[in-house]
Order: structure tokens, then C-alpha cells, then sequence
């Protein structure tokens, strides 16, 4: 009895397994996406791709909350008036349909991370400073040496940060910027997830600016390029000509054989 009973439960978890993946995923979305701190408002948004009668939201490693909808819906809102550290994490949404058990597989996973001003600010330094020439390395050094697990780097104009390092014994990392380019021209900045706080975040630090300026000529290349095209065209001219005299040659020679010809011709009549 026992083996069927388990083979029951097998079996209705593959059916179950089986519908699961047939239904589209959920996606889901964070607004505000990036600085968010500690008491502002945050909203997930579960969007749906068919009809649904339950949607879940789950928070990684601690709890889920659902939430009946209207059927007629293509997104359902889960929202925090104020956050506080425990509302960070890592979250999924899943949703069931209209009029069935079946239910979606997880959405693909968002991280709410909230700036907790609590913590300093990290320090920052550019080196070379200021103003370098295309294919410059630089380097952006950012440094606390209590609270720092892992530096992230921003640039303004960017989303999401553009690179991130662990630091070293002082806490202290060096990001590189091979090979520069007008493009990488900007104002940077630095923060820090602070220990054993993956989902906290400092509050960005003093800001640095970056300017690459287009590598210049070097002097006379001007003008070497002006004579190096002047030697290209006579280069040429001299070919066409050269061809021309050739093709003139060989046209006199074929017609003065063609008199010889004509003359030793006469002269046997």
C-alpha cells in the first residue's frame, strides 16, 4: 500500500511539475530600480502573460504573500510604504491561473538593495587625474577601510554600476579603465555593501571627473601626409604615362613592320 500511495504522490507531482512548465513565465520589476534607501516607497510589479487568479511574491530564504486579483489584470502591484531592512532581499513572483490548479514556475529573480545612511561614505581618488589622452589606462581607487565587503562603481548617466571588487586586507580596491576613449569621459563615484550586509548599501561618495581628450597628430604629420599623397599622384601619372608610351611604341613598330612589309612586297612584283 505504501509503495502505491508514494507513487501516487510521484505521480501527481509530475503532472503538477509538468503543467508548471508549460505556462509562460512571470516577469518581474522593481520601481524604483536603483537608489533606493531606507523608508522610501518601493513597488514590485508581477506582469502576467495570461489570465491569472493568484499571484505570489516571494521574498528569498523568508516569506511569500499572495494576492487574489481580477482575472481580466496583465499585472498585479505589491508595494512598501516605507522600507526597512528586512524588506531587502531577493524577490520572485509566481502566479496561478483563472479556474485551475496550475501554477507558473518562478519569475526570474530582482534584488532590492537599500542605501542605509548609517554608513560613511567611501573615499575616492583618479589617477592619472583629470584630463588624459585616448588609450590612457586609469585608475579609480576607492577605499573604507571599517565598513567595506565589496565596492560597486558608478558612472552618472548609468542605471546600474559599472563594476564591482572585493577589497583588499586595508579595504581598499582599484578599478581600471584599460585603454579610455571620449566615451568613458564622465563624473564616477563610489559605495560599498557594508559586512555581512549583502542587501545594505552605502551612500555614494565624492564624486571624481574624468576627461579623454582625442589623442593629437603629432607635429608635421600634417604635412608628411600632404607630401606622401603628393608622391602617390606623380606615382601614378608617371605609371599612366609610362603605359601610354609603351602602348605608342608598340603601335609604331607594328606599323613600320607593316610598310616594310608593304615595300619588300612592291619590289618582288
Amino acid at each position: 500500500m505504501a509503495p502505491m500511495a508514494v507513487a501516487l504522490i510521484l505521480g501527481w507531482w509530475l503532472v503538477a511539475a509538468s503543467r508548471a512548465q508549460q505556462l509562460p513565465r512571470p516577469s518581474l520589476s522593481l520601481h524604483p530600480s536603483q537608489g533606493v534607501s531606507l523608508g522610501d516607497n518601493v513597488t514590485l510589479r508581477c506582469h502576467l502573460p495570461l489570465p491569472a487568479a493568484w499571484v505570489w511574491l516571494y521574498l528569498e530564504g523568508r516569506w511569500s504573500y499572495a494576492k487574489y486579483i481580477d482575472k481580466k489584470q496583465d499585472m498585479t502591484e505589491f508595494s512598501f510604504l516605507s522600507t526597512s531592512r528586512e524588506h531587502a532581499g531577493t524577490y520572485l513572483c509566481q502566479y496561478q491561473v483563472s479556474e485551475s490548479e496550475d501554477v507558473s514556475v518562478m519569475s526570474d529573480p530582482v534584488k532590492l538593495v537599500l542605501t542605509d545612511r548609517i554608513f560613511p561614505p567611501p573615499h575616492i581618488s583618479l589617477h592619472p587625474e583629470e584630463r588624459v589622452g585616448t588609450g590612457t589606462n586609469v585608475t579609480i581607487r576607492c577605499w573604507n577601510k571599517d565598513y567595506g565587503a565589496a565596492f560597486l562603481l558608478h558612472k552618472d548617466g548609468h542605471s546600474a554600476p559599472i563594476q564591482r571588487l572585493v577589497p583588499d586586507d586595508v579595504g581598499a580596491v582599484s578599478f581600471t579603465l584599460f585603454g579610455v576613449t571620449p566615451a568613458d569621459s564622465g563624473t564616477y563615484r563610489c559605495s560599498y555593501h557594508p559586512k555581512n550586509h549583502p542587501f545594505l548599501s552605502s551612500p555614494l561618495g565624492d564624486s571624481v571627473t574624468l576627461e579623454v581628450t582625442p589623442t593629437a597628430a603629432p607635429p608635421g604629420a600634417e604635412l608628411v601626409s600632404r607630401g606622401n599623397l603628393v608622391v602617390a599622384v606623380v606615382r601614378d601619372w608617371a605609371a599612366v604615362l609610362i603605359f601610354a608610351l609603351g602602348i605608342f611604341f608598340v603601335i609604331d613598330a607594328c606599323s613600320l613592320w607593316i610598310r616594310r612589309d608593304e615595300s619588300l612586297g612592291g619590289e618582288g612584283i
